[in-house]
């Protein structure tokens, strides 16, 4: 699969809601699986080529899916305005991953996280009721910079003075909806103070970390913290000339640091 390669979407109902996925190609038995928890922004398509190239690197499959409220899953319902709940990251970590995990049989997972999916791998994996082989995850959030907050400010002037509304609505069935449940959430002033690093000594799985210099969203802070805070084995990577999405920025060294961690995973 490549970037103009449309994949096979399927559906499944989790939580109350249905989501759509796609596997990058049929799952042997008792394969490992890579699994992969996009940003507050994206979707499965909007992975593009990454999990299948991922996947031809590591030789393993990869499950790729739309969160609540993205892609072509259910729209979001907001419960307080236009806002998510403060913890909606908890809920996508310990009731719709757990979810997924038990509607499609994914009982050997590497995380592959991005942003919110990062966040969410975090809190996902902090006490092993759900057993994780590791995670790669890239620019992700445990507490929130002056930095971040203003990023999401700069979003919401995008959103209300350009054409970023037919871009962003091209991905999701509501964009609107979509946009304003991840802005809106972040800039509520009581999430100035949400912070998972309480998290991380719970995490005994193999952890990568990785981020570009040039992200605005989160500095070297955010790095720094996971890899002091987790129990288990941490790598990080900060890579030049790089944003908020590596994956997408500086795709080779992605792959490369990403291909080498997990074959380390799977030769234990």
């Amino acid at each position: 699969m490549n970037d103009t390669t449309s994949p096979i979407l399927e559906h499944v109902t989790v939580t109350g809601h249905r989501l759509e996925y796609y596997w990058t190609r049929p799952r042997a038995a008792e394969e490992p699986v890579l699994v992969f928890l996009h940003e507050g922004l994206g979707s499965a398509r909007l992975w593009r080529g990454f999990p299948a190239q991922l996947a031809e690197r590591t030789g393993l499959p990869g499950l790729v899916y739309s969160r609540y409220g993205y892609g072509g899953s259910d729209v979001l319902e907001s419960e307080s305005g236009r806002a998510r709940p403060l913890e909606y990251l908890h809920r996508e970590a310990l009731e719709a991953l757990p979810g997924l995990r038990d509607a499609l049989g994914l009982d050997d997972v590497i995380l592959i996280g991005h942003s919110d999916g990062g966040s969410i791998s975090l809190l996902h994996g902090r006490d092993g009721r759900w057993p994780v082989r590791g995670m790669m995850i890239m620019a992700p959030h445990v507490f929130v910079e002056d930095m971040t907050i203003a990023g999401i400010e700069e979003a919401k002037i995008a959103y209300e003075t350009t054409d970023l509304p037919a871009r962003i609505g091209r991905h999701h069935t509501d964009g609107d909806a979509t946009f304003w449940g991840w802005n809106a959430t972040w800039l509520t002033p009581a999430f100035r103070d949400w912070n998972i690093e309480d998290c991380l000594p719970g995490i005994t799985a193999p952890v990568l970390v990785i981020q570009g210099a040039d992200d605005q969203y989160g500095s070297q802070k955010q790095l720094d913290a996971i890899a002091a805070g987790v129990s288990g084995p941490a790598q990080t990577v900060m890579i030049p000339d790089c944003g908020h999405s590596p994956q997408r920025d500086q795709p080779q060294a992605v792959l490369d640091a990403t291909a080498a961690f997990v074959a380390g995973l799977i030769q234990v």
